[in-house]
């Protein structure tokens, strides 16, 4: 199973922007699906379901080279 990337969205600059939806990309910032989840859950549900292993973010700002920034759903 490959990692994909549970990103909310917009993507933040700062700690306080509101999250309108969330996406699944890989590591390279490809998209897996084009959909915009409404929830994180909806987008683990899905990631899961498509065989992937979901990470979500344990941070607003996230890098996905910083594996401190995430975690396994």
């Amino acid at each position: 199973m490959a990692n994909v990337y549970v990103e909310p969205r917009p993507k933040a600059r700062e700690e306080h922007e509101h999250i309108d939806h969330y996406v699944l990309e890989y590591k390279n910032d490809e998209p897996v699906t084009h959909t915009k989840y409404k929830t994180q859950a909806e987008a683990i549900s899905d990631a899961k379901r498509l065989g992937h292993s979901p990470l979500i973010a344990r941070v607003r700002v996230t890098d996905k080279g910083n594996p401190d920034h995430w975690r396994a759903a």
